[in-house]
């Protein structure tokens, strides 16, 4: 029975947050239980009230930019949150909700600043129907998923991708297929993704609602754009849809040509021998054209592992096979190590220097140094599961740096006395430290273990 209490007490917002999950729970075990199953009762699900409630929650915890009716979150809150989700639901039930066009930016590519990449951006009252529909079809694709796929995925990371790495080495496959695929979020066809969904889905109503979604189309320099490809980069639905559209791919793939990786749209494939790995390179070429798809050149190559030679780039982490050091006359263990890329370790460095850079002056020490901290945290709370204890150093003493030329620059004193500031301080003036924070990958061991169970 469900128990009464007062809304300040966080109760009520509970049970409606499990009662989603139980909505979610069901349709995934329903899915589970029968493949072949379509489900055809599922637009009205859209319009609960707790299920537009926990959208909106969703949309609320990832910010973002507004969309082309320049509505923010603080708006709507402002607005009332209330207001906005009965006057969704009333929509959705009648049939007359229609997506506006997202507004199209462009901003730099990770890693590499000189390239763009397109951003989408919905309004904040057609992220949270996306987030919606996310909530509802999410789970009945999610039973179909296999284990090769990583990406955008409830209940796994890129750790769980890398530890596949790891193992598949360890068993001896040293020849890597690498490869992603050329804008993959624009180039998905719209007739072949919804061929796609209706494996699964064949509610009228909600298929409408996708193909309007679709169809919505980019504002873009004032005109409006109605591309018959691709999910727009940035809309909440866009992830899941792309993994529904790549399943295919998944699905198409056979163990005699390695052991396939994916992780959204970056690929690899795992192999015993180069011949393994040219057929599997061919076969990926294949299986992505049969989907309209095709590999980036520039990132599409077979690598071989070998001691001392080159590695490979994935999922921010540079991967390469090296000795340990010898133990009592005996040889080193040969294993295949990662830390951080180049591309990553850039990408701390230009963080680093522009919450420290000169046009910063003004603010408090105390708050930059908090603010490098921030960073550092979320930085090195990803790349520390891997070999990253010499690149850890190198950026931690970067940070050091500048914070010591900005304390310097500040108080307009030479370079060695902004470094006697810091290395005077018994903690370097708050700087948080990276030493001791590695955790090493072993194979065939979940990468989450402690460190004291990994030895």
């Amino acid at each position: 029975m469900p128990v009464v209490a007062s809304p300040a007490s966080g109760v009520e917002e509970t049970q409606d947050l499990d009662a989603v999950r139980a909505l979610q729970h069901a349709l995934y075990r329903a899915a589970k239980a029968d493949p072949g199953r379509r489900f055809h009762a599922l637009y009205d699900k859209l319009s609960r009230r707790d299920v537009l409630q926990r959208a909106w929650e969703q949309v609320r915890r990832n910010r973002g930019a507004p969309g082309i009716d320049q509505l923010t979150i603080a708006q709507v809150e402002q607005y009332g949150v209330d207001r906005l989700l009965d006057k969704l639901a009333l929509v959705l039930e009648n049939g007359s909700y229609r997506p506006l066009a997202a507004r199209r930016v462009w901003i730099p590519k990770p890693g590499s600043p000189s390239e763009q990449r397109p951003l989408s951006i919905p309004t904040v009252a057609d992220r949270v129907v996306q987030a919606a529909r996310e909530i509802v079809l999410e789970p009945i694709f999610e039973a179909d998923m296999l284990d090769c796929s990583f990406g955008f995925r409830p209940k796994r990371a890129a750790h769980d991708a890398l530890q596949v790495v790891v193992d598949e080495s360890f068993k001896g496959r040293r020849w890597v297929v690498e490869t992603d695929i050329a804008d993959c979020f624009s180039a998905i066809p719209h007739s072949g993704l919804m061929s796609a969904v209706k494996e699964r889905i064949c509610d009228r109503r909600l298929l409408k609602l996708l193909g309007a979604f679709l169809h919505a189309g980019v504002l873009e320099d004032g005109a409006v754009r109605r591309p018959v490809s691709g999910t727009p980069q940035g809309g909440v639905l866009s992830p899941v849809l792309c993994n529904v559209y790549l399943h295919r791919l998944d699905r198409a793939w056979r163990g005699a040509y390695g052991t396939l990786v994916r992780y959204a749209d970056d690929l690899l494939v795992i192999c015993r021998s180069r011949g393994q790995a040219q057929a599997a390179l061919a076969r990926l070429g294949v299986l992505l054209a049969d989907l309209g798809l095709q590999p980036k050149a520039a990132k599409t190559r077979i690598v071989h592992l070998l001691e001392g030679g080159e590695g490979f780039d994935f999922l921010g982490f540079h991967h390469r096979l090296v000795r340990s050091r010898a133990v009592r006359g005996t040889g080193g263990l040969v294993y295949l190590a990662r830390w951080p890329s180049r591309k990553a370790a850039q990408h701390a460095r230009d963080r680093i220097r522009f919450l420290t850079m000169r046009a910063r002056l003004a603010a408090p020490v105390e708050q930059i140094v908090q603010e490098v901290n921030a960073f550092l945290r979320g930085w090195a709370g990803y790349f520390r599961y891997g070999n990253s204890a010499r690149e850890f150093d190198k950026i931690r003493k970067y940070a050091v740096l500048r914070v010591a030329l900005f304390l310097a620059k500040r108080h307009q004193r030479g370079r060695s006395w902004g470094f006697a500031q810091v290395y005077r301080s018994p903690d370097s003036l708050g700087l948080i430290s990276l030493n001791g924070t590695v955790i090493a990958p072993r194979p065939n061991r979940p990468w989450r273990a402690p460190v004291e169970h990994r030895r």
